[in-house]
């Protein structure tokens, strides 16, 4: 399937919480939404998350990949897994190795615009366990 461009911010929205809930199941740290689509034309949402070693980037990167309904238009830094991108147009997944994350530290050049930070919690109880 590909992406049909979300044209509202909604969508664009949900999508990001959606891909925010699958880096947590992946055991993402530190997973933020931010609201860039009144900053620029780029996109409508970043999501920022990390991890401390290339299987958990890799791990992350393939949930994201496979629980999503649409296929990225592109993905850049797969090979590396350092700092891998998912672009979906309206929403655009930075996973990215801890130490690089504190290097390129992206939430302080966005720092105007609004973010959401997502745990665990978040997800539980609107998820509740059926055991």
């Amino acid at each position: 399937m590909t992406n049909p461009s979300p044209n509202t911010a909604d969508t664009s929205g949900d999508l990001a919480a959606q891909i925010s809930q699958f880096a947590l199941d992946k055991k993402a740290d530190h997973v933020l939404s931010i609201d860039v689509q009144d900053l620029t034309s780029i996109t409508d949402h970043f999501v920022i998350c990390s991890a401390d070693t290339d299987v958990q980037v890799k791990a992350i990167a393939d949930g994201i990949r496979k629980n999503t309904i649409y296929k990225p238009t592109r993905i850049e830094g797969y090979e590396q897994l350092n700092w891998v991108l998912l672009d979906y147009i309206d929403v655009i997944v930075h996973i990215f190795k801890t130490t690089e994350r504190n290097y390129y530290n992206l939430e302080k050049l966005w720092a105007d615009a609004p973010t959401t930070e997502y745990n665990d919690d978040d997800f539980t109880a609107a998820n509740p366990s059926t055991d």
